[in-house]
């Protein structure tokens, strides 16, 4: 069985949803065995909690200037590191010791809307201030750019002339829980 770390540091949806689907699968060809955050009181400790899974609480001074935790992940033989409203940029030391095995769910069609700063609802209200006819998500491999590394999976969704961005984020949210664990299912097989 593969073993996967999420890093998050919000609330925890997308992380709750992957860790159910991967506790109700009986072929479980995987497991978080890892929840990863950067802020103490994130809602996602609540929720690794409650699934009694471990938790790392990341230090910024040791992830972006000592060891990124790369000896914690390894001794913990973790297979995929997945982000998951995961918003520090990934150390390159990092993504050299998980290469290709980092992966990320955007709340855009990538190349379009990426980058620092692009997330949550500054990606929707982009989308809709340039009156864009679709938007949706994308699951790629982090490399050291923000938002871009080989895209595994894209799933459009239609943008109505009058929707604003709540609503388009609400829409994209659904997608996000829909989709995100089964192709992490796929690309960790």
């Amino acid at each position: 069985m593969k073993k996967i770390a999420v890093f998050a540091s919000g609330a925890g949806t997308n992380a709750a949803r992957i860790i159910d689907h991967f506790n109700t699968r009986k072929d479980r060809v995987a497991a978080v065995t890892l929840i990863a955050c950067n802020k103490p009181g994130a809602g996602v400790l609540s929720i690794a909690a409650s699934k009694d899974i471990p938790v790392l609480l990341i230090d910024k001074e040791r992830f972006f200037h000592g060891d990124a935790y790369i000896d914690v992940l390894k001794e913990k033989n973790i297979d995929l590191i997945v982000l998951a409203g995961f918003l520090w940029k990934i150390p390159s030391a990092l993504i050299s010791a998980f290469p290709e095995r980092i992966v990320n769910i955007h709340p855009a069609l990538l190349p379009k809307y990426g980058g620092k700063g692009m997330y949550g609802r500054y990606v929707h209200q982009a989308v809709i201030d340039n009156k864009e006819k679709e938007s949706g998500i994308t699951i790629h491999c982090v490399d050291d750019i923000y938002d871009h590394g080989k895209i595994i999976f894209q799933y459009s969704c239609p943008v109505p002339d009058n929707e604003n961005a709540e609503e388009l984020e609400n829409r994209v949210r659904i997608l996000e829980l829909e989709h995100y664990p089964r192709v992490i299912e796929e690309y960790i097989k």
